[in-house]
């Protein structure tokens, strides 16, 4: 049964796509069968796969409202063993329909318990905030990944983060943790980048990973070319990065499912 982790910071360009696409492309290069879903309305995460979103008639968006199965709308990538399931210009609209629905909490999560058994991973990319599709994909996944950007603003919304994810834990999917932090554009030549580093273990003083993601600009071209790391430059700093990461990620134990 898929480990469900989901990529979530509610702060923007902090690299949560780009840890969704590279992680998801490497542990499928380490022979892991893995789906990225794509809740973001950017549609990132699909364009850069390589995936036009504005051609695609369906997408989560419909997978959530429960017109068409989750299976329908995955879509292959360049990679062997990672799929997408895709976002559309049609979820930017979700968060004021989910309001009304029964159950509006659960709706990712139990779109995707069909697909759960296709899966060895599955990686949400979540979007930039702290709404209803955050919180369906903080609902959907056992495990929470932050991707921490090393600049001091990037641990201002940090807490908030934390105690939102603490309230869901609390009052509705107990079974959830945080899996850890990854520092993202992280640059040695800095100080800033060291001590926002010593800082984030006040927040994860035994959840941090020791793979760390430079700034690296192979990492920020690849997408425009939909590609992920691998197939664009896998011998840069920011592809052996990604790929310590996913080692990291398959060698921890597996968070426990529970309906």
């Amino acid at each position: 049964m898929a480990r469900i982790i989901s990529i979530v910071n509610q702060k923007g360009g902090v690299g949560k796509t780009t840890t969704a696409i590279n992680l998801g492309a490497y542990l499928a290069e380490m022979g892991k069968f893995v789906l990225v879903v794509d809740i973001d309305p950017q549609a990132n995460a699909t364009s850069g796969m390589g995936i036009d979103h504005r051609s695609l008639s369906q997408g989560v968006y419909e997978a959530i409202l429960g017109s068409v199965p989750m299976r329908d709308i995955v879509q292959p990538t360049a990679h062997e063993g990672l799929r997408i399931a895709p976002a559309t210009t049609a979820i930017a609209g979700l968060n004021i329909e989910l309001v009304s629905m029964e159950r509006r909490e659960f709706r990712l999560r139990e779109a995707m318990l069909e697909i759960r058994n296709d899966y060895d991973f599955i990686l949400i990319d979540c979007p930039p905030t702290l709404g209803l599709i955050t919180l369906n994909g903080l609902v959907a996944g056992d495990e929470i990944l932050i991707p921490v950007q090393a600049e001091y603003y990037a641990l201002e919304g940090l807490g908030q983060l934390l105690e939102t994810v603490q309230l869901v834990k609390d009052r509705i999917r107990p079974e959830i943790d945080v899996l850890g932090a990854v520092l993202t554009m992280y640059d040695g030549r800095t100080k800033l980048s060291d001590d926002v580093l010593h800082e984030l273990y006040k927040y994860f003083p035994n959840n941090i990973f020791r793979a760390v993601i430079p700034r690296n600009v192979r990492l920020a071209e690849a997408p425009s070319f939909g590609r992920t790391i691998v197939h664009f430059d896998p011998g840069s700093k920011g592809a052996r990065a990604y790929e310590r990461l996913a080692r990291e990620i398959i060698d921890r134990d597996a968070t426990p499912y529970n309906v």
